[in-house]
């Protein structure tokens, strides 16, 4: 009986170790991983990539008439601003 012990113990870790064998060449087996190449959205989108937003640019320090008034025309400042202003008059 000992010596089938023996046997079986042998069998199992030469199985185990065949199993690991085979997982350790499935994992580095797998292709690398491809980025996908740049789609035309995003290519038209390389103005506003992080580099174009330095902001010590010109086109950058200053907010056009046009975004102020867009920004201020959905604010509640500008509510209270109109109310007040109704007021002096």
């Amino acid at each position: 009986m000992d010596r089938m012990a023996m046997i079986k113990a042998a069998s199992k870790k030469m199985q185990e170790e065949k199993d690991f064998k085979k997982t350790v060449k499935k994992v580095y087996s797998r292709p690398k991983y491809k980025a996908p190449k740049l789609t035309a959205s995003v290519k038209k989108a390389g103005h506003q990539s992080p580099g174009s937003l330095e902001c010590f640019k010109e086109e950058n320090m200053y907010y056009s008439d046009k975004n102020t008034q867009a920004f201020i025309a959905g604010s509640e400042m500008m509510d209270a601003y109109n109310d007040q202003k109704q007021d002096w008059d």
